[in-house]
């Protein structure tokens, strides 16, 4: 997973701005969930001129907080890295085939130890300054590799035991040599990172603030001016009004084009920073929106629509997503003071604790309920579409019987009103939280309130601004239980960083981020440290057949330790508008993975 993007459960259009246009990152952050849907925006502010053509309108629900994709940690900023960069490679959505992108090609030595990329000829920056694989040197070994720049794509390409990183090597103007310690089955899709702009950049990594930090970390900030910042996908920024929109425009220079025509089509995007999902239906059936992604509880309602609203609503099956909640297992304190209450951490590392609550949730109830039927109950990090998937997951069917009896043999008991106590006599309570705004969420916060409850625990559950939840889960790491979600992919290796217990997005047992203070006390237990053992065999192992076996052992070893406790996955259906055309809608990359072919036909 890619950043800090297991925050968020964005939409599919920026999910797959992340995938094919930047490779298999994730942008992880995982990240908290929010919603993205594509929208229309008030005519009278975007098209003032008559004779301009349509804008293909977006809506988010917060606003980029840094222009940095090396550097962001939330999903819309890193999805402007991915509407204005470009990798070496991107992803095919329908068959999940790695595709050239920056690179025309590349070719791989017997021993699959020594990849050469070859760039297409001609590439160019947004400002016109040619693009070459100094760019690709610098971008890797000068950001990505750099240990004094917080970036979550170093977690995904450390290779082996050793977490050794590739060797990258310019051989010329149009060839870089990537040089692996050892077979790295995930490389490919790994090599779909943002290339950046060293002729911009590489002073910012020469030099340093008044403090000491590289003015890299500062660099491409919200107030930087858009015309500083180039790009090389098909779009760059325009502008962005705080609180209000990020526009893109199209790059002149854009690598990639049809027969007759350079792409994309569409000269302008806009996202508009709308704060409720429910303001994008709303909007969609006054017809004053291109597209929405249709939440369960919208699809009956909008199905008999289609015909009068001239859209079409697709299916594409269960989302790739994953929902979930997650326990504080961090034991560690900071200047003396715990990060958890140690009377919780000691429930919360229990696993019979954790399987307890497992049990104690109902979420059938949440498919049926929430999701209106529309979902199903989730086993996996790993998606039921994903070839990496096994089968074998026997998953925590609601059983609150099952569930008293676990916390009965850990020594809790009930009290004459059958609430639950630990063996010290504390009520058994416990803070859940998750991001403000979102409905699903919300709803099955509220649920797990009453599922609990029949098994004594009382929780209270406090959605909190999205600042608010950032702050607790990457600063203070000050937390005790969170509802959240990943988004997802067919490589397993992308949330290598998830599972890794140094990962940068191992939430439930953090550890500090570069520049914080330090931890006293924190322990890796060893099936954190055997789960990160079997991705980094997972990722050596080149059979395909081989891979699922050993995928497999470590989805078992997370559905037995439940460090994640996975909820219900719903169906991905999106409407979209019939004037924009051609729209070929993919379960990974959902209506708009070839963003820069669209059309909108008046």
């Amino acid at each position: 997973m890619h950043l800090s993007t297991y925050y968020y459960s964005i939409s599919k259009l920026l999910r797959l701005i992340r995938r094919s246009l930047r490779g298999q990152k994730k942008l992880l952050a995982l990240a908290l969930v929010t919603a993205l849907v594509i929208t229309g925006c008030n005519p009278a502010s975007l098209k003032a001129d008559a004779n301009q053509a349509p804008p293909l309108v977006l809506a988010i629900v917060e606003g980029p907080k840094t222009f940095n994709p090396v550097i962001s940690q939330d999903a819309t900023s890193s999805s402007v890295g991915g509407m204005i960069f470009s990798g070496l490679t991107e992803q095919d959505p329908f068959t999940a085939e790695i595709k050239p992108a920056l690179a025309k090609s590349w070719t791989i030595s017997e021993d699959k130890l020594r990849i050469v990329f070859t760039l297409k000829e001609g590439l160019k920056w947004s400002d016109g300054h040619p693009l070459t694989a100094d760019d690709v040197d610098f971008t890797y070994n000068q950001l990505y590799f750099n240990e004094a720049i917080p970036s979550g794509m170093r977690d995904i390409l450390r290779i082996g035991q050793s977490r050794a990183l590739p060797k990258v090597r310019k051989l010329n103007d149009l060839q870089v040599e990537f040089t692996l310690p050892e077979p790295f089955a995930p490389f490919l899709g790994t090599s779909g990172a943002n290339i950046l702009p060293a002729h911009i950049l590489r002073e910012t990594v020469e030099n340093k603030d008044k403090d000491g930090n590289l003015l890299f970390l500062s660099t491409w900030s919200v107030d930087t001016p858009p015309d500083k910042i180039v790009a090389s996908n098909a779009y760059k920024l325009k502008s962005y009004t705080t609180d209000e929109r990020v526009i893109f425009e199209r790059n002149p220079y854009y690598w990639k084009k049809d027969a007759d025509n350079p792409l994309p089509y569409i000269d302008r995007v806009v996202w508009e920073i709308v704060e409720s999902t429910d303001t994008f239906l709303l909007q969609f059936r006054s017809g004053g929106l291109d597209s929405v992604e249709v939440y369960p509880e919208y699809f009956s309602l909008l199905k008999k629509e289609e015909e009068r609203g001239n859209f079409t609503i697709y299916n594409g099956g269960p989302d790739y997503s994953s929902v979930y909640i997650t326990f504080n297992l961090n034991t560690g304190s900071r200047d003396g003071k715990p990060l958890v209450d140690p009377i919780k951490s000691r429930w919360f590392n229990n696993l019979k604790f954790r399987q307890a609550v497992a049990y104690g949730i109902d979420r059938q109830r949440m498919a049926n309920n929430i999701y209106r039927g529309l979902g199903q109950p989730q086993n996996s990090f790993i998606a039921i579409q994903s070839p990496f998937y096994y089968e074998g997951l026997k998953g925590y069917d609601y059983d609150p019987e099952k569930a008293k009896q676990l916390l009965k043999e850990a020594g809790f008991k009930y009290n004459n009103r059958q609430q639950l106590l630990d063996d010290r006599g504390n009520r058994v309570s416990f803070s859940l939280s998750t991001n403000s705004g979102n409905k699903g969420r919300e709803a099955m916060g509220s649920q797990i309130v009453n599922d609990l409850a029949k098994i004594g625990i009382k929780v209270d559950f406090s959605p909190l601004a999205f600042n608010v939840l950032t702050d607790r889960l990457s600063n203070s790491l000050e937390w005790e239980c969170v509802l959240l979600g990943f988004t997802g992919g067919n490589e397993p290796n992308s949330g290598a960083n998830i599972w890794n217990p140094n990962g940068s997005l191992h939430m439930f047992n953090q550890k500090p981020k570069p520049g914080q203070k330090p931890l006293q006390g924190r322990k890796v237990d060893p099936w954190e440290e055997e789960i990160g053992q079997l991705f980094i065999k997972g990722a050596r192992e080149l059979d395909m057949e081989k891979r699922k076996a050993i995928y497999a052992e470590a989805q078992a070893l997370v559905e037995e330790k439940v460090p994640f406790i996975y909820l219900a996955n719903r169906f991905y259906f999106g409407a979209v508008r019939n004037n924009i055309q051609t729209i070929e809608f993919s379960p990974l990359g959902g209506a708009f993975w070839n963003l820069e072919e669209l059309k909108i036909i008046e």
